[in-house]
């Protein structure tokens, strides 16, 4: 019962690896895989690959990217976070108009979205391949790292 209960150290900050604080330069690293909705959540529960229970308390908005390190003192263990490839629907828009258009209705329907050089990428979440053919948007299926423009809102109609 009191398993339920132990504190867990924190990770309250994120560092690049080239700008590491200097009190962990020694310490152990260690890397975490993360899907695109774990590394938006700023207060979490997590268990790195080597098994370093640890919780993130970070600044609300913070998205996690490849290569950023969490520095969990405690422990002395820097964790850097590794993007998970995952199941994604890619989108080319030929003209400035389309990209207006598209970018449009998958926000309008509070999905999320990713610019990539030419190409508009969204999340294979169920739902979104319905919108994109009725809305006559042209994808195709591919599998990478995803990483949100921006959070969603908590908008609600009604």
């Amino acid at each position: 019962m009191l398993e339920l209960f132990k504190s867990l150290p924190l990770a309250r900050e994120v560092h690049r690896a080239d700008a590491l604080p200097a009190r962990a330069l020694g310490y152990v690293r260690d890397t975490i895989a993360l899907g695109w909705e774990e590394r938006v959540r700023a207060r979490a529960r997590r268990t790195s690959n080597g098994g370093v229970e640890f919780g993130t308390a970070l600044e609300r908005g913070t998205v996690l990217r490849g290569g950023d390190c969490l520095v969990i003192d405690d422990r002395a263990v820097v964790v850097s976070v590794v993007e998970c490839d995952e199941p994604v629907f890619v989108i080319t828009p030929r003209s400035r108009a389309e990209w207006g258009l598209y970018a449009y209705q998958i926000g309008n329907n509070h999905q999320p979205l990713m610019i990539a050089g030419d190409e508009i990428v969204c999340p294979a979440v169920p739902g979104l391949e319905q919108l994109l053919e009725q809305c006559g948007i042209q994808f195709a299926r591919a599998s990478r790292p995803f990483t949100p423009v921006a959070m969603l809102a908590d908008h609600r109609h009604g």
